[in-house]
């Protein structure tokens, strides 16, 4: 099928991130997929959550879309009492993506909280979430090692995340939002530099799915994300 942009099947939307986006966070990154901009910023506090060992530390996320991110102007997200399911289920995706690509302990009793504020959104915004809060985590846990906070660098490994989807029986890479509703399918997945799978959400919206049509959508996003791995490391001198 024709894709609205001209792309191939296979073919991400074009990528870009801005590193330092802003002065104060200890790791800032915009990230532009296409129309999608998400500005994740990541923030170094002491200390950690109770529910945490001793002498380990904690990541987590925060992910919020402003009002008129979207087409239409959505509610303000003004506590975590009023959050949107949507958006909880969102940020416990983000924080479990990062947590897969951090050593915990080597990163001490401290934490470190990304926040993805969706600044307009067209298709996508939780694996760009995911793709720049990792490069915006890598800078604060750099610092961390140059300021001699720790150490070791706690990255373990690059992660980056991406969907895919099937519109009109056609697999396709990185929805667009006209693509995402329409697809018959919907598929997010997160993997790291080594080629291993930390989470898949796939979605029947519109019909069922095969497992080879799911082993196809993986596929897609598996060339998807070595892309975005790339791209990762080429701002952060990985």
């Amino acid at each position: 099928m024709k894709r609205i942009d001209g792309r191939k099947e296979n073919e991400l939307r074009p990528v870009k991130m801005t590193v330092g986006f802003v002065d104060f966070a200890e790791g800032s990154v915009l990230i532009e997929c296409g129309k999608t901009k998400v500005l994740c910023c990541a923030s170094v506090e002491e200390g950690a959550p109770r529910h945490v060992p001793e002498g380990t530390g904690w990541v987590t996320a925060e992910y919020s879309m402003l009002p008129r991110a979207n087409r239409d102007r959505s509610r303000r997200d003004v506590s975590k009492l009023k959050l949107s399911p949507r958006s909880a289920e969102i940020q416990r995706l983000i924080g479990r993506s990062l947590r897969a690509a951090v050593d915990l302990t080597a990163l001490g009793e401290r934490t470190i909280t990304i926040d993805c504020d969706v600044l307009q959104g067209d298709g996508g915004t939780r694996t760009a979430s995911v793709t720049g809060g990792f490069a915006a985590l890598a800078i604060a846990c750099g610092r961390l090692v140059e300021s001699g906070a720790i150490e070791k660098n706690p990255v373990k490994n690059y992660v980056a995340a991406v969907s895919a989807g099937i519109v009109e029986d056609t697999p396709l890479l990185d929805l667009c939002y006209e693509e995402d509703s329409r697809a018959m399918v919907d598929l997010n997945c997160v993997m790291n530099d080594r080629g291993e799978l930390i989470e898949i959400q796939g979605t029947g919206e519109g019909r069922s799915f095969t497992a080879e049509e799911q082993r196809t959508l993986v596929e897609l996003c598996a060339g998807g994300i070595r892309q975005l791995l790339e791209k990762q490391k080429e701002i952060l001198g990985g």
